[in-house]
């Protein structure tokens, strides 16, 4: 059984026939239900059904050109478990597979969720680039791949991304100001940090500049820098739009911001401006390969869907 979601609409009680009718019209719909009144704030009708995934973003759309959205409320929730032959024959029915369908209201939504510059995200940024730090200072792959992991950054990316495909300029000013904030403050409080640790003896010179087998590529940029970079940008982008979200902890382990940035900070607190420029650098390839990545791939997604659905028509 694939994905299917279950739409909860309240509305009031003069559109409700209008929302039935334009469920009823949708092909891969199913399990509609109407409770009359039973709505309190606001006041109106509910309206509920289940549809298949692939045709979830032409309801919400059509759903919101009635206004409901203004007037009432549409909620959507996955379905882990549906036993049920019609809800089979919706998804047969609907066009396409919902694997490859995108919800573009709920992309929106999650991106703009984790655009936003909250203290999680930064604290989140901070400690990941902190972490980091000791991993380039010491020379150790693994505290690198664990500041990876934690980084939060991906999310102002597809943000970003996002908002450049669905022509979102709030949106996009939003997802900049949390990067570009984002790194700022990460960056800053590492260079205090590692002039901490130098101060303590735990972090030196020398153990920065010295052969660094594992982590030496940070501050070395070349086109495999980038070219991973795109290449994480795309699975991150299919990974949000399909739902998918456990390929994303591969994604951040992919990429080198956060070690980047890191290496930046604490080769400033010493001084060494061959390595701060380098990892600056490579910080700026990868954040650009991720955005061109991104918002390529839901582009492409955006023009073979409407081409699917053309075809489709057609017969």
């Amino acid at each position: 059984m694939g994905a299917m979601l279950h739409l909860r609409v309240i509305t009031p009680s003069d559109r409700t026939d209008e929302v039935v009718l334009l469920i009823e019209k949708t092909v891969g719909t199913t399990h509609l239900v109407v409770l009359p009144g039973a709505a309190r704030d606001p006041a109106g009708d509910v309206v509920m059904c289940d549809v298949a995934r692939e045709a979830g973003d032409e309801l919400l759309g059509r759903l919101r050109e009635l206004g409901i959205d203004t007037t009432g409320s549409i909620a959507v929730e996955s379905i882990d478990l549906s036993l049920s032959e019609r809800a089979d024959q919706a998804e047969a029915d609907a066009p396409g597979e919902g694997a490859d369908a995108v919800l573009w209201e709920q992309l929106t939504d999650a991106t703009h969720e984790e655009s936003t510059l909250s203290v999680t995200y930064l604290a989140f940024i901070t400690l990941a680039t902190m972490i980091a730090a000791c991993g380039v200072v010491l020379d150790n792959a693994i505290l690198i791949v664990g500041a990876m992991a934690v980084g939060p950054e991906f999310g102002p990316l597809a943000g970003l991304s996002t908002a450049i495909v669905r022509r979102r300029p709030r949106l996009a000013l939003r997802a900049l100001i949390a990067l570009l904030v984002g790194f700022a403050a990460a960056m800053a409080v590492t260079v205090a940090f590692s002039l901490f640790m130098d101060a303590v003896d735990l972090f030196s010179e020398q153990q920065l500049r010295a052969d660094r087998p594992n982590t030496g590529f940070i501050y070395a940029p070349d086109w495999f820098s980038f070219v991973v970079a795109v290449l994480a940008g795309i699975a991150g982008t299919l990974s949000l739009t399909s739902a998918k979200s456990g390929a994303l902890v591969g994604v951040a382990i992919s990429v080198t911001t956060i070690p980047a940035a890191a290496n930046a900070a604490v080769a400033l607190s010493y001084g060494d401006t061959k390595q701060t420029w380098g990892s600056t650098e490579q910080l700026l390839l990868n954040l650009l390969g991720i955005i061109v990545a991104g918002t390529a791939t839901l582009l492409l997604q955006k023009w073979l869907w409407s081409r699917q659905r053309q075809g489709v028509g057609k017969l």
